[in-house]
């Protein structure tokens, strides 16, 4: 039910419209979301552990690191067609988690993917990879978002701390995340997306040809018509 605020006209009617959003109120996944949705103008926002986080301002670094990664999933999507990025779409965990990725890859439900798309055009349930552009390792993403994604099965969660100039990749195991380090390559290679690779160095470094050339080595051979 939506808390609102009343005007009378000048027939004596009353006209009413849901409270905006606000940083840090507490509320359900279905009413945040009905608030949300009367708010066009809102570029983010994200309800974590119930608890609503507001976010529009978005860096050049910040915008320089998402185009990287969009480049780098949109590339391997475009090889497996079982597969699709989404970038900065809402997701709806559960009740009290219903989050905003700066990407993520799934699988489609018709190749064993966990995800689906509501009535409402959101995405709901686990992507198997989230990734996220984080300011600093003491931000939300590795405390409380990390928690939300591990509860619900996000079985990768890879995480750029920009500040620190590092990379997190967290893999589900046994109800826990547990970080991989780079091969002696130098690659982070994903569990569940088959040749999914990321060079550590050249991403850090901002090149982005060689991150993407990471994506076609050993890549099989395609059969011929």
């Amino acid at each position: 039910m939506f808390a609102v605020e009343s005007k009378s006209s000048a027939a004596g009617s009353f006209t009413s419209r849901p409270l905006p959003l606000e940083s840090w109120e507490f509320m359900r996944s279905r009413e945040f979301l009905r608030r949300y949705e009367r708010m066009p103008w809102m570029n983010k926002a994200e309800l974590i552990g119930g608890i609503i986080y507001l976010d529009s301002r978005v860096t050049a670094a910040h915008g320089r690191a998402d185009g990287i990664m969009h480049a780098w999933l949109c590339t391997y999507a475009s090889r497996h067609p079982e597969t699709e990025v989404l970038t900065n779409a809402t997701v709806i965990l559960d009740a009290e988690n219903t989050v905003q990725p700066d990407a993520l890859l799934r699988r489609l439900p018709e190749h064993g993917g966990l995800t689906r798309v509501t009535d409402g055009g959101y995405l709901a349930g686990p992507p198997e990879l989230i990734v996220e552009v984080a300011s600093s390792s003491a931000s939300i993403d590795l405390r409380d978002k990390r928690r939300a994604y591990c509860r619900n099965g996000v079985r990768e969660y890879l995480v750029w701390l920009m500040a620190e100039a590092h990379l997190e990749w967290f893999c589900l195991e046994e109800d826990e995340y547990r970080p991989q380090l780079p091969a002696a390559d130098g690659l982070l290679h994903s569990r569940v997306f088959p040749g999914l690779r990321l060079p550590v160095a050249p991403l850090l470094a901002g090149e982005t040809a060689k991150v993407l050339a990471a994506l076609a080595e050993h890549e099989p051979p395609r059969s011929k018509v």
